[in-house]
C-alpha cells in the first residue's frame, strides 16, 4: 500500500491500486462488484441515490437520516431535485410495516407526486442502533413490490457488522441492498468512501456522475489505497471492534448512574444518554467533548472513536462514579 506515494502512475483511477478495488470487494462480499471511490460519504450517497431515482423520484428515509438532515440538500441536488420522503420509526429504524403503510396512500394523485424510486437505509443508525439482516430483507421486499431500489448508507458500516458478526454479504446483497455507500474515514482512514454497486444494471453512468459532481480526483490513488490498507488483514473488524468495545463500556457507566439514562440501545459506537446538568459539567470539564442531541433537550451523543484509550475510558467511568 505504501507504494502510493512512490514512483509514477496513472491519474483519475487509471492507476494499479485503484485497479485492484474491485476484485478486493468482490472477495469481501462475496459476490462480484464495482467500486466508486470517492472522499466524502456526502458525495457517495448523492451520487449513488441520483443512480436509482430520476429528477421526478422520492426516495424514502428515516426521519434522522443523514442524508435528510445533515447533508445540507445535495442527494436532492445531485438528483436534478429528487425528492426524499423522511418517515417516522422507533430507536432510528424504519419498519417494513410502516414504510407499506405509506405506500399504501402514495401515488393516489399521480403526476402531482413524485415516482416512488427507492429506500434509503442509514446503517449503523443515526440512533447508534443496527439493522439485523432480517429486518433489511423485509424492508428490501416491501421496495421490491413497489419497484424500488434499495440504498444503503454505511458510513458506520463495519461497526454494525462488527456488532452484529454478520458477514458483509448477509447485511447487504443477500438481503435485498442494490448498492451502497460504503464508509471507512469514521473507522480509521483519513478520508476514504466509496460506493459499491450490487446490481450491475445500475453500473452504467456512474462514473460520469462522479466526474460531473466534481468527485473524480486526479490522485485517486491515495483513496484506494486507504480502502485497501482498511481491508487488509481486518484491519476494518479491528478498529470497529474496539470502538464498539469502548461505546459499550460508556453504556455500561452511565446505565450505572444515578444522573444519567440511555435513550437508545447502544449496538455501535455511538451511545444517546439523558445527562443531569451537574454530570454534563462534570464531563465537559475533564476534557470530555460530545454532541447536544437537537430537538431533544437534555439528550447528548457521545462518538466513541476507533482509537479510544484506555485512559479515557477510565476517566470517563470514574468522573461518572464520582458525580452526585
Amino acid at each position: 500500500i505504501c507504494c502510493a506515494n512512490a514512483g509514477d502512475a496513472h491519474a483519475y483511477g487509471a492507476d494499479k491500486l485503484t485497479g485492484r478495488l474491485d476484485d478486493a470487494f468482490s472477495a469481501w462480499f462475496e459476490k462480484s462488484v464495482f467500486v466508486l471511490p470517492l472522499v466524502s460519504g456526502t458525495a457517495g450517497n448523492s451520487i449513488a441515490l441520483a443512480q436509482v431515482c430520476p429528477p421526478y423520484g422520492a426516495v424514502f428515509c428515516h426521519e434522522e437520516a443523514h442524508i435528510a438532515v445533515d447533508e445540507c440538500g445535495a442527494p436532492e441536488f445531485y438528483g436534478g431535485g429528487l425528492k426524499l420522503i423522511p418517515l417516522p420509526g422507533e430507536n432510528g429504524k424504519l419498519t417494513s410495516g410502516g414504510l407499506q403503510e405509506r405506500l399504501g396512500w402514495f401515488g393516489i394523485k399521480g403526476d402531482h407526486e413524485p415516482v416512488a424510486a427507492g429506500v434509503s437505509l442509514t446503517q449503523a443508525t443515526e440512533c447508534g442502533t443496527v439493522y439485523r439482516a432480517e429486518e433489511i430483507g423485509e424492508l428490501a421486499a416491501v421496495a421490491r413490490q413497489a419497484g424500488m431500489r434499495v440504498h444503503l448508507d454505511g458510513a458506520r458500516f463495519a461497526n454494525a457488522l462488527a456488532f452484529l458478526e454478520y458477514t458483509p454479504a448477509e447485511l447487504t446483497w443477500r438481503a435485498g441492498v442494490d448498492l451502497m455507500t460504503l464508509g471507512a474515514t469514521k473507522n480509521g482512514a483519513m478520508a476514504a468512501e466509496a460506493v459499491v454497486v450490487f446490481d450491475p444494471d445500475l453500473v452504467a453512468g456512474l462514473s460520469r456522475r462522479r466526474m460531473k459532481g466534481g468527485h473524480l480526483l486526479s490522485k485517486m490513488r491515495y483513496v484506494s489505497a486507504q480502502l485497501l490498507a482498511w481491508l487488509d488483514e481486518d484491519r476494518w473488524l479491528k478498529l470497529a471492534t474496539a470502538a464498539n468495545a469502548g461505546a459499550a463500556r460508556l453504556a455500561g457507566a452511565i446505565d450505572a448512574s444515578e444522573h444519567a439514562r440511555l435513550a437508545y440501545p447502544t449496538e455501535a459506537n455511538e451511545v444517546f444518554a439523558f445527562l443531569e446538568p451537574q454530570l454534563d459539567e462534570a464531563l465537559r470539564g475533564a476534557g470530555f467533548d460530545y454532541y447536544p442531541w437537537p430537538g431533544h433537550p437534555g439528550l447528548f451523543r457521545l462518538v466513541v472513536p476507533w482509537n479510544v484509550t484506555e485512559a479515557s475510558l477510565q476517566r470517563f467511568e470514574e468522573v461518572l462514579a464520582g458525580s452526585g
